[in-house]
């Protein structure tokens, strides 16, 4: 039973002032360090390769990073190369500070300053595990030899950097979630009177939730603690690295923020040990999200998701928040229709708060397209995102009333298909149900006369027969046409609807007209649509178009009068 087996692991602090808890939002964005080049590589089933290393290191780059842990250089001779090549063929930019990972341990801290030899700028990271699970299971110390196992380390890394500029120091206490806040606190406060930042070289105290092990607000509470309680504290930069076990590192992440950090640690799209890392691609869009800027561009998001997954050889799921190609995506009718109409009034406001339902983030800022990734069509869509996405791509403005005829023929397509439709088959179903129908009949020829109103005198064709002739009067030319048509083929019906717009702009843009008719007695309701580069031509195209809808079976030439 798992009442016998598991209890929680933590120790939540002493209570403080909860003051963070009271916050509503980020005001500021944090520093942002990529730990993508080792913590994300080491969890990889393949490794990145140098030239995918460097690939991704400058991706990151142009994101905007400006701390990225790049390697566990004393770990073998790949990763001490992959800093070295970064160095040697400066590849790091004056403004990147690249990080490297070490143990508490002279050797391994030796071979670290060998590999950032020459570095503008560098982080060394000292780490050491400080859980009593891993005091008395893996390293089989007490809490003194545990302090005094750091404290060389520490040492080591002062008297190696000396008074080179550009070098600072990270100390981690991994597993610091699931170790004693008061010795966790014990641990960092000695490494800082060893370190003795200043204002010209703070150090980094990194906060790990190893493995995620309890709800965010009790991980925000241990940062709280740490953050009120840190030696030296102006001088020190307060950071977290959480990890997803629980699925809630993005929350650990911006609790711990509200409770005191001001950096965050973690990778693109989450990738990492276990079940990943804080995702940044979520945090900082998060941040942007509610007016924040992140200091990270992700304006080219499908850009960023293809490089990852090349040189990864990772998947971004569908559903990644941001990121995944589905997220922004609605299939649903009444979704659609929220969204079409929060961009319609977005576009009769003009630019300012960004305000459509279903969309935290406008999509193109992150590089996606309304018609590809936001409204999707199948079986279950409705009219108004489709009628939404038409107009903005081909110029076509449906009466309200056609779009139930129109998604009769999309839904039919879908069903048929088994699959999404996407917006140029959307189209095709448009141009080939709906619009110059001109089978089975088809008027070839018109002229209209002011006699008795408007007489209309016109030429028909029937599955490409002969030309027949008919001649009728109306209160204006369309309907003229119309009596025409029914002269000839005895149909019963009116028409109860017309619309008509040009396509595109300036004098030499064709026209479309959309026209409703409805049959006497039965009620059933047909609309049809025609261009040409004259509307009247226009209009009787889209009124055979309608007829030829709803009459596929015209009385034999032979019986027409």
């Amino acid at each position: 039973m798992a009442e016998k087996k598991y209890a929680p692991a933590f120790y939540p602090p002493p209570r403080g002032t909860l003051r963070w808890a009271e916050k509503n939002y980020i005001a500021q964005a944090p520093i942002f360090c990529s730990t993508d080049l080792r913590d994300g590589n080491q969890a990889l089933a393949a490794p990145m390769s140098m030239a995918d290393k460097l690939q991704f290191f400058q991706m990151l780059v142009d994101i905007g990073f400006k701390e990225i842990e790049v390697a566990y250089p004393a770990a073998n001779d790949t990763e001490f190369e992959f800093v070295r090549c970064l160095i040697e063929n400066d590849l790091i930019p004056n403004d990147v500070t690249i990080q490297v990972l070490t143990m508490s341990r002279e050797q391994p801290i030796r071979r670290t300053f060998e590999a950032i030899e020459g570095a503008k700028h560098a982080i060394v990271h000292l780490y050491i595990a400080t859980s009593p699970v891993f005091r008395e299971t893996v390293l089989r110390k007490s809490r003194e030899e545990l302090i005094d196992l750091a404290l060389a380390g520490a040492a080591s890394i002062r008297e190696m950097a000396g008074e080179r500029e550009g070098v600072r120091f990270e100390f981690s206490p991994e597993h610091f979630t699931a170790t004693e806040t008061d010795f966790a606190l014990e641990v960092c406060n000695r490494v800082i009177e060893e370190w003795k930042p200043t204002p010209s070289r703070p150090a980094v105290i990194n906060l790990p939730s190893t493995v995620e092990l309890s709800l965010p607000h009790v991980y925000a509470r241990q940062v709280e603690y740490m953050h009120e309680n840190l030696a030296c504290r102006e001088n020190v930069i307060l950071s977290v690295h959480t990890h997803n076990d629980r699925g809630s590192a993005v929350a650990d992440a911006e609790l711990g923020l509200l409770a005191g950090a001001q950096r965050v640690e973690g990778t693109l799209f989450g990738n990492g040990e276990r079940t990943g890392n804080t995702d940044l691609v979520t945090l900082g869009m998060n941040l942007y999200s509610q007016g924040v800027d992140p200091g990270l561009q992700f304006s080219r998001m499908p850009e960023i998701v293809r490089q990852f997954e090349e040189t990864t050889g990772m998947r971004v799921y569908e559903r990644q928040p941001y990121s995944g190609q589905l997220v922004f995506a609605a299939f649903s009718g009444t979704h659609q229709d929220a969204i079409a109409k929060g961009m319609r009034q977005r576009e009769k406001e003009g630019p300012g708060r960004w305000r459509v339902p279903y969309l935290p983030v406008d999509p193109r800022d992150v590089g996606r397209e309304y018609e590809a990734d936001v409204i999707r069509v199948n079986s279950q869509s409705g009219s108004g995102g489709i009628g939404y996405l038409l107009e903005q791509k081909y110029g076509l403005a449906f009466p309200r009333e056609m779009r139930m005829d129109f998604m009769r023929a999309i839904k039919a397509a879908s069903d048929r298909e088994h699959r999404e439709l996407s917006l140029a088959d959307v189209h095709a179903v448009f141009q080939k149900e709906f619009l110059d129908v001109f089978t089975p009949i088809d008027v070839v020829e018109a002229h209209f006369a002011q006699k008795d109103g408007i007489t209309a005198y016109i030429d028909v064709r029937v599955n490409g027969g002969p030309r027949r002739k008919a001649t009728a009067t109306g209160n204006g030319r369309l309907d003229a046409v119309s009596n025409c048509l029914k002269s000839l083929f005895g149909y019963q019906y009116s028409i109860v609807k017309y619309q008509e717009h040009a396509l595109g702009h300036g004098s030499d843009s064709r026209a479309i007209a959309y026209v409703g008719i409805i049959e006497y007695g039965s009620g059933r309701m047909s609309w049809g649509a025609g261009t040409h580069d004259d509307i009247m031509a226009a209009s009787v195209n889209a009124l055979v178009s309608a007829l030829n809808r709803l009459y596929p079976n015209p009385r034999a030439d032979e019986e027409i009068r």
